[in-house]
Formats: C-alpha cells, structure tokens, sequence
C-alpha cells in the first residue's frame, strides 16, 4: 500500500536484493512501496539502488528509492526490516574454512552448525546487537525478516538481546525440498499438500500428500528411489531411508549436522560430498556481483526474475490482510513440544493483517527430535558465550556439535577455538577474543 516502507538491510546483497524487489514490485499493491537500502560498502549500496531502479521501471513501479550509508537514517520508520548481511564477507568465509582445514575438519557450506556456523554467528552477533537498538530507537514495531545465517543462532540471538523485537527468520529450504520432491515423484507442486517441522535446515517432512484425495506419497518417492540408485548416493536420501522422513535442506549442508559422513573417507566418497564447496558459491556470488555492476554501468539490461521468497509474500499478507502459509523460524513457545522452549524451531505460519502466527506441531518422531536436540545445544552455547560473555562456551558449543566433535578430540577442539578466535580478531565481541589454551 502506499507508503509501505521495507529496509534492506545488507542490500548490497545486489543479486538476492534484485530478487527480492522483483517479487514486491509483483504484486501491484506494493508497487508505489517506499524502499530504502543501506549498505556499508559505498560502491555495492550504489549498485544496489542502481539495480532496485532498473527493477522498478522493469515492472512498471513507482517506488521511493533511497540509499542510505547510515543504518539508523535508512530505518527511520520502517514497516518491515529485511535482513541479509553477511559479516566479513569472503575473506571471513575463507577463514572459517582454511583454518578448521588445518586440523583436519572437513565442511561443506559451513554457515549453520559447526565450527563455520558457530564462528559466523559470533561475528554477527555484534551487528545484530546494533541492528536491534537502532530499531528499536527508530521503529520499535516494524517487522524484522532475517535471511542471514547461521538462522538460529541469529533469531535467538535477536529474541535474547531484544525480546520485545519482532522478527522472524526466513529460509527457502522447505519450499525448494518440496518443489523438487514433487518432480522426482510425478505430481505437479500445485498437487502437493505437506508439513514440515523441525530446526532450520534440519526440519522433517512429516506428510507428503496429493492435495486433492489424500495420498500418501512416500511410497512413490521410494519407487523413484529404486528405480534410481545414484539417489542412494545422496545424503538426504541415506537420512531418509534410516530416519523414515526426510529432511529439508540439501545433502551439502546436512552431512555437517550429524557425526556420521564428514569423517569418513568412504562416505565421503560413496556420498559424494564436496568438502569445501561454499567457497566456490563465494566466489560465484561475487562474479554474479560483478557483472550485474558491470551491466548497470554499460547501460546494459539485467535479468529481472522473482524468486518465490517468503518476505515479499509476507510483506503482502500483512498490508493486505491476504492469509498466506509460509515457513518461519520462530521462538518454540510450546510450538514442538518435544524440543526445548526457547530453541528457535521452524514451522508453518500462517501470515495476514495480524503478522506471522507460528503453528504448533504435536508429533515430532523420537528420532528426528533427538538429532534437532543436537542441532539446538551448539545453538544455545554459542548464543550463551555472547550474552555471557564467556569466551569458554564457544569451546563448549564446538565440543557438542556433532560433527566437530567426532573428528577431533578435544583438545584440538580448544586449540581450533584459540586459533579461529585470533584469525577473526576484531569481528568478535572483545570479551570472547581471549585465547584460553588447553
């Protein structure tokens, strides 16, 4: 509606910005929206604006673009906040995989659990800490939408430092799992009726259904998988034949989630794992970058294409009051029992004039639980070493991780710690820099 205002938060995300903003200037309702993007990297932020332009005549928009170097200027007023930085950029990145390298321990996107995710979130947490009071300062109501990781870590950070804080996180993994699922067994996605519900990136698909009689569609998935013995050679598969639901986030990034892959030479092999492989997206990301700077300054047409993400569809639901489900990562108040309260757990939500409200899941499997128990442990340490201020808990946080935990022994694991916390320096919080030795 007129004067909807929605912040970018980290808009020099240019390629996941264009996205983003070709999906709300989609919907005619959120074409005259007031978009201001902030960006502290001068020559990203003015790409960004140069792309949200392009996008807007592209779509026949009228917006209120502006560009913001200064966070709390860009904020002022803001009916919804998206957020998607990513704190230290690439040369971050590279370090949370070449020094874990260094001992031995293998990862492959590295951004959610582990020693990559727990190093990750400890650098964010401080913008985040920032991100929150200039919200609050300036527009206590808006809506905060979180694509950045590590999810979790990040929403229970938020909730943790600022409870009365709206927000929620936002992760493309279940709808993607599902519109895949729906190919490999022959029924069109509009068919599909499912449920999913777990921890980000390590949630369940519990049913699986044809919209329209009820069918239960495992049984086709599993003759999808017989007749196709490669797919045997995927981690989410494995997981799936073992555990009886299958899981809602790649192969690459569950294999780092539990103790049994990663590890082991033969499984790394007959998996086919890419240890590693998030430095080669890091290095697409900003190839992807650059040529979109490249065509704007060339006057040259960008691709304008929506991305089915979830913020723009909320940012409709909630002007609009039209209902709409989507998945969200959200505090577990009774939402899975079987997990702890507190946890950040992601489940369907219904979203309309009201806002984001979380749907309770009653049967979560034992056994799905018991792996999310894990997930959620890392979770609360690293989130506990920063609102403690305790630099022992990111030891603690990496001694529970699973698939830390069952490539090193322990005090490998403290020397790993000293030596991350040194590479990141000043990124951290300076009561965690402290070395603490064996």
């Amino acid at each position: 509606m007129t004067g909807t205002k929605i912040v970018f938060v980290g808009a020099g995300s240019v390629v996941f910005t264009q996205g983003l903003l070709a999906d709300l200037f989609a919907f005619s309702e959120l074409r005259d929206a007031r978009i201001a993007l902030h960006d502290i990297d001068p020559e990203r932020l003015a790409t960004a604006e140069g792309a949200a332009r392009h996008i807007a005549a592209e779509r026949g928009a009228t917006p209120v673009i502006t560009a913001h170097p200064d966070r709390r200027e860009a904020l002022e007023g803001a009916d919804f906040v998206i957020n998607m930085i990513q704190v230290g950029m690439a040369a971050a990145t590279r370090t949370d995989f070449d020094v874990p390298a260094g001992f031995g321990l293998r990862q492959t996107i590295g951004d959610t659990l582990g020693i990559g995710g727990i190093f990750r979130a400890l650098r964010t947490f401080p913008v985040l800490r920032a991100l929150a009071a200039d919200m609050q300062a300036v527009c206590p109501d808006a809506l905060l939408l979180n694509y950045t990781n590590p999810m979790a870590m990040n929403v229970m950070y938020l909730r943790e430092v600022a409870p009365r804080l709206r927000v929620v996180g936002l992760c493309h993994s279940v709808h993607w799992t599902m519109h895949d699922l729906s190919k490999l067994v022959g029924v069109p996605y509009e068919d599909v009726s499912y449920l999913a519900a777990g921890v980000n990136h390590q949630a369940w698909v519990l049913r699986f259904e044809h919209r329209e009689d009820g069918r239960n569609l495992y049984p086709l998935l599993d003759e999808a998988i017989e007749r196709d013995p490669q797919l045997l050679r995927r981690v989410r598969v494995d997981m799936y034949r073992r555990l009886g639901h299958y899981p809602t986030e790649t192969s690459e990034h569950s294999s780092e989630y539990v103790p049994w892959y990663l590890h082991h030479d033969s499984e790394v092999s007959r998996l086919r794992l890419p240890v590693g492989a998030y430095l080669g997206i890091t290095e697409e990301n900003t190839a992807s970058y650059e040529k979109t700077r490249a065509a704007l300054a060339a006057g040259e047409p960008l691709p304008v294409e929506g991305t089915m993400e979830y913020a723009p569809q909320i940012v409709h639901s909630v002007v609009t009051g039209t209902p709409r489900t989507v998945y969200g990562n959200v505090l577990n108040r009774g939402l899975i029992p079987e997990l702890p309260a507190g946890a950040v757990v992601e489940v369907p939500c219904l979203v309309d004039s009201q806002g984001v409200q979380p749907t309770r899941i009653d049967a979560l499997p034992p056994q799905c639980a018991a792996l999310n128990r894990s997930y959620v442990n890392v979770n609360e340490l690293t989130v506990r070493a920063a609102t403690d201020g305790d630099p022992r808990h990111i030891r603690h946080a990496a001694m529970t991780d699973p698939a830390t935990a069952a490539a090193l022994p322990v005090d490998r694991i403290w020397s790993l710690c000293d030596t991350l916390v040194a590479a990141h320096g000043d990124l951290l919080q300076p009561n965690l820099r402290t070395p603490l030795g064996p």
